[in-house]
């Protein structure tokens, strides 16, 4: 990295300003901690990206994130799995990473709103993610802060890996030692480095981990060691001190059970792969597709029901249309032929119909009724009947 007027410099080959030239900034999308996602438009092509702008530090922790991040990525060879850079600029005051566009947000964000996924669901997500950290790894690079929030959807809910700030290459029988990541997805053995010193340190195994306890929280809508005491959860974590409760594992199936089993095992060299989980029965089965909310695609399917209950509601008003045969043979199966029956039956019998608690005598001897009854109007035609009700 060069010095540029006494602050580190990330980016080659960029001019001051160039940014704005090339992409007009559009609303926030995030916000981190030195850093704010924005959605941009290229001024040349129109299309949309995603534009991270980091804000210059003097806090080297900070730094050294951001240049792993740009060095980890142009590294990486290109993957659909894995959010694609597509340019970098730097100012006096900023540096602007441009993304593509992942409008679908973090996996966070939507398993916030459904709570927990359906096993077809996690096995669509899940086989991504594999996919995405195999390459990682073949690629000889550790991400180290796998998680929900970083992994984000496009607008067809195919996976994009997201955030390498903590990522790093590592050779295969190199061993790491800082304790980067976030608590609830720390591996074992990475935790076991960072409390004793004489511990061996840790590799990409540590990614593994972390999709178990990814996949274990898509099924059950909740993590496997979490707990409001961070010391007891880091505790639980190291032992490997999880279970499938009831009733959220009644109904999950044998496979995915085994397939967090191998994940979320301590020993860091009978974990699983990413090649070994995407050999795992459980993803071996036919996925079904995945399909984020779309607030159109709702609307159109409550249209088409409210249509259809209008439908129904105006043919139980139309008039019924009712042949003089059908009159002949079964006049009491059609409701409106009955209700005429009915209607002339009580006109003839009501005065003997026997109203509250008194009966009045001479009413039996009455020749017409003292309640008026509202006639049909109706149609008689050689062919057919038509009754209209008032």
């Amino acid at each position: 990295m060069a010095d540029s007027g006494g602050s580190t410099s990330f980016l080659q080959g960029t001019d001051e300003g160039e940014f704005h030239n090339k992409y007009e900034p559009k609303e926030i999308l995030g916000r981190g901690l030195s850093s704010t996602v924005r959605r941009c438009v290229s001024r040349d092509t129109g299309l949309e990206y995603a534009v991270k702008i980091i804000s210059r530090t003097q806090d080297e922790v900070i730094n050294e994130s951001i240049a792993a991040e740009i060095e980890v990525l142009n590294l990486l060879p290109k993957h659909p799995n894995i959010i694609q850079l597509y340019d970098k600029f730097e100012t006096p005051a900023y540096i602007f990473l441009v993304f593509e566009l992942a409008c679908g947000g973090e996996l966070f964000d939507y398993l916030t709103k459904v709570v927990r996924l359906s096993e077809k669901k996690t096995r669509l997500i899940m086989q991504q993610v594999f996919s995405g950290v195999h390459h990682m790894h073949s690629s000889c690079v550790v991400h180290r802060d796998l998680k929900p929030e970083n992994i984000l959807l496009d607008k067809n809910g195919n996976v994009k890996i997201s955030d390498f700030g903590f990522a790093t290459r590592v050779e295969e029988n190199d061993e790491l030692s800082d304790l980067l990541g976030t608590p609830g997805y720390l591996a074992p053995e990475l935790l076991k480095r960072s409390t004793e010193p004489d511990a061996p340190g840790y590799n990409k195994e540590v990614d593994l981990w972390a999709c178990g306890v990814i996949m274990y929280t898509l099924l059950a809508g909740f993590p496997p060691f979490w707990h409001r005491k961070q010391l007891i959860m880091l505790r639980k974590i190291m032992n490997g001190d999880y279970e499938f409760v009831s009733p959220e594992w009644d109904e999950i199936s044998d496979a995915a059970k085994d397939m967090i089993r191998r994940l979320l095992t301590v020993d860091p060299k009978q974990r699983m792969t990413a090649l070994e989980a995407l050999e795992h029965p459980f993803l071996e089965s036919k996925p079904a597709e995945f399909v984020i909310f779309s607030a159109g695609r709702k609307l159109k399917a409550i249209l088409w029901c409210v249509r259809f209950c209008v439908a129904v509601d105006r043919s139980r008003k139309t008039p019924k249309v009712v042949t003089i045969k059908d009159i002949g043979t079964s006049p009491y199966e059609n409701r409106y032929i009955r209700k005429l029956i009915d209607t002339c039956a009580f006109h003839i019998y009501s005065p003997w119909v026997k109203r509250g608690e008194e009966q009045n005598r001479a009413a039996l001897f009455e020749t017409a009724p003292k309640v008026a009854m509202k006639h049909p109007n109706f149609y008689i035609s050689s062919a057919a009947v038509t009754f209209t009700f008032t």
